[in-house]
């Protein structure tokens, strides 16, 4: 069926303001990927500084009734709490089957059975049908002010079930951006705190000659220990975010591209169109005034 020049104007109308939502949502997707990233070099200098803390309290003493092995070998026996990061909106192309999947086979390898928070509907639904066992969902929060709330009820949901025995290992998954529309799916394991973690943390130097002094014994390093769990969990929705806006800003530039090409196309065929139409009418003005000129 030939469109007609009326179609083709609504087409073309229908492209344009398709084009300018796209466009819309590309600056939107930039503006949030630079507030993310912002706030988790924020976070550096907080973390550096609950590092010092962290630092001086274990080369202060031998710390006491912590979540430290020295064995952290996970056993065929043991449960396995995961939290993935992922998104509740489309237009992310394939933002969480990436970490959807990298989740899985990275739990799969693993001994004992695995236990999983999802952050975000969609790749909540992900890990459902692979046969995952979720224990929890959460929200996706659409600014860094939401992030600080979600972080919290994390922890204390993980922290509650780990006391009643439902994990003995907390992994993380989520993707971290390497450039400005590309990403990577990572896991990094929060508890148990073990060894060698204890002691990478004591060999951080302190700033200065003047040495601290640690009070507050094993409540200063939980504490401690809490605000450390609490950045590395914050970091990590922050880089996910900050991924997800990247990966939705790499599906508006192709949508931009592929509206640009349809419109040239629509554009091309309205004209010729219009052309052949103004023919037409020409013909029979020449016709009309042929006929005239024989009759007289």
């Amino acid at each position: 069926m030939t469109d007609s020049m009326s179609s083709l104007g609504r087409k073309i109308k229908s492209a344009g303001d398709l084009r300018s939502v796209v466009r819309t949502m590309k600056i939107l997707a930039a503006s949030s990927i630079g507030q993310y990233e912002k706030s988790v070099r924020a976070l550096a200098d907080y973390y550096q500084t609950v590092e010092l803390g962290l630092a001086a309290c274990l080369r202060e003493s031998e710390p006491a009734n912590l979540t430290i092995n020295d064995n952290a070998q996970i056993r065929e026996t043991d449960t396995i709490g995961a939290i993935v990061f992922g998104s509740d909106q489309g237009l992310v192309g394939q933002f969480n089957d990436v970490v959807a999947d990298y989740a899985i086979k990275t739990l799969a390898a693993l001994p004992g059975k695995a236990k999983v928070w999802a952050v975000g509907e969609r790749v909540y639904a992900r890990m459902a049908d692979a046969g995952m066992t979720e224990i929890g969902l959460f929200k996706v929060p659409n600014s860094v002010k939401g992030i600080t709330p979600l972080v919290s009820q994390i922890q204390i949901e993980s922290e509650a079930r780990r006391l009643s025995g439902d994990y003995t290992s907390l992994f993380v998954f989520h993707n971290r951006q390497q450039t400005e529309a590309l990403y990577e799916p990572v896991c990094r394991r929060l508890l148990p705190l073990d060894r060698q973690w204890q002691q990478g943390v004591s060999k951080v130097p302190w700033p200065s000659l003047n040495l601290p002094e640690v009070r507050g014994g094993s409540t200063t390093l939980h504490a401690l220990i809490r605000e450390y769990l609490f950045i590395s969990l914050f970091q990590a929705c922050a880089e996910s975010l900050a991924s997800e806006n990247a990966s939705r800003l790499a599906a508006m530039q192709r949508a931009d591209r592929n509206i640009e090409e349809l419109l040239e196309n629509l554009h091309g065929k309205f004209h010729r169109l219009r052309q052949t139409s103004i023919d037409e009418e020409l013909f029979d003005v020449i016709s009309g005034s042929e006929a005239l000129a024989k009759q007289k």
